[in-house]
């Protein structure tokens, strides 16, 4: 894809998408070593193969990991603040084995032909990506348990991961596309994992009057077992758009990276491959990419005042924690607000999840009367199945 086709749009990361064609798999030989993907693995295999990463071609070699780790750089000299490497836990390599055969459910979706084997120093990736080496942390712990056996070499693909079956999935060359014939010359993207509500919306339409377009790019990735599953969250996010957006400056697409919980750190990967898709703004709220304790409140809003801007590419707009005041009788933040807290309706994850279990109604000034509705089914089908077998309802603390 030429990349250059719209001039105002931001340039790839590093310059050009990556790109792979599909090609057919070789006969499986005894020198190959079957690895069923990892729901980390596998998002990072389909992020890699849409060029949602790019520049990467592959799974990152040692030297990569650790420039990554400690500078927040590739080798070649681009920011990238995350490893994106292939663990192969509990595995063992022989001396014969030349490549990784990486299997979703038995299906062979891609090759890796193997040009380094090294160790991934996990303590040390936990402490600079993280910031602690607490398994109480998600990504701690998911990370510790890829193991420290890594390979890296050429990629090939056979059939492209995706996650997703909805309709609302598109690679970065097609949301270039649409942004160019919808004549945006500004687009933010917005994430979140969690489901949408009024604050949400309340940024959203905030940064639509200086902004173009509007990319809502939630998570589909894999995340903790207790947050909202994809596809109420998506369900939430058609009810909203279709009764208080309007559908020519709002384009709903998926991102299919996994959840790392990594906080400042993550927030910049998450720029970067906005910037990727096209974008040229990107939201960046209270508490991004974070989970319990383990960041502060704006940590990762903190960390673009370090970033070079140019290194970076995407504007960041970073917007305080908003909440509907009674008295001003509308969603507002603290730039806006003169009020006291004691006039502010704040939910605690706590407190919604109890309400929802409940079947109690969700205040309006919180939650559309839609998107609560559909929040409140899939509760209702949580329990269900929790009378049957056992599991508990979803947790939506970090709403």
């Amino acid at each position: 894809m030429n990349t250059t086709s719209w001039p105002w749009l931001p340039l790839p990361h590093g310059g050009e998408l990556t790109h792979f064609d599909l090609v057919a798999p070789d006969t499986p030989k005894s020198t190959d070593l079957d690895v069923e993907c990892s729901p980390r693995v596998l998002g990072d295999l389909e992020m890699i193969g849409l060029g949602a990463y790019s520049p990467l071609t592959g799974f990152m070699d040692q030297l990569a990991w650790k420039t990554v780790v400690e500078d927040m750089s590739l080798p070649s000299g681009e920011l990238w603040p995350i490893p994106i490497t292939l663990q192969l836990p509990g595995r063992s390599l022989a001396p014969k084995h030349r490549r990784v055969r990486l299997k979703s459910k038995g299906v062979h979706l891609a090759t890796l032909e193997i040009a380094e084997v090294f160790e991934v120093d996990l303590d040390t990736e936990a402490n600079r990506v993280y910031g602690t080496t607490s398994t109480s942390h998600p990504g701690v712990a998911a990370l510790l348990k890829e193991g420290p056996l890594a390979v890296a070499g050429s990629l090939s693909f056979h059939v492209m991961p995706r996650g997703y079956r909805g309709t609302e999935y598109y690679k970065p060359n097609d949301t270039r596309r649409i942004f160019a014939e919808r004549g945006w010359r500004s687009i933010v993207a917005f994430q979140t994992r969690n489901p949408v509500h009024r604050a949400h919306e309340y940024l959203h339409k905030v940064a639509l009057e200086i902004i173009d377009g509007l990319f809502l790019n939630p998570l589909v990735g894999a995340t903790k077992a207790d947050d909202i599953p994809a596809g109420t969250r998506m369900a939430a996010y058609r009810a909203l758009l279709q009764n208080y957006y309007p559908s020519s400056r709002v384009l709903l697409g998926v991102y299919p990276a996994p959840m790392r919980y990594a906080g400042p750190r993550e927030a910049v990967l998450h720029a970067i491959a906005r910037k990727n898709y096209g974008c040229t703004h990107f939201i960046v709220g209270r508490d991004h990419a974070g989970v319990g304790d383990f960041y502060e409140t704006y940590a990762s809003q903190k960390i673009f005042d370090i970033i070079d801007p140019s290194a970076l590419g995407i504007q960041v707009l970073k917007f305080e924690h908003s909440f509907y005041c009674k008295r001003c009788e509308q969603v507002a933040s603290r730039r806006t607000c003169p009020h006291g807290a004691e006039h502010h309706l704040h939910l605690s994850g706590t407190a919604v999840r109890r309400m929802l279990s409940d079947a109690a109604q969700l205040p309006p000034q919180f939650s559309r009367a839609e998107v609560a509705q559909i929040l409140h089914q899939a509760y209702a089908e949580f329990g269900q199945r929790a009378d049957e077998h056992g599991p508990t309802p979803p947790s939506v603390d970090h709403l």
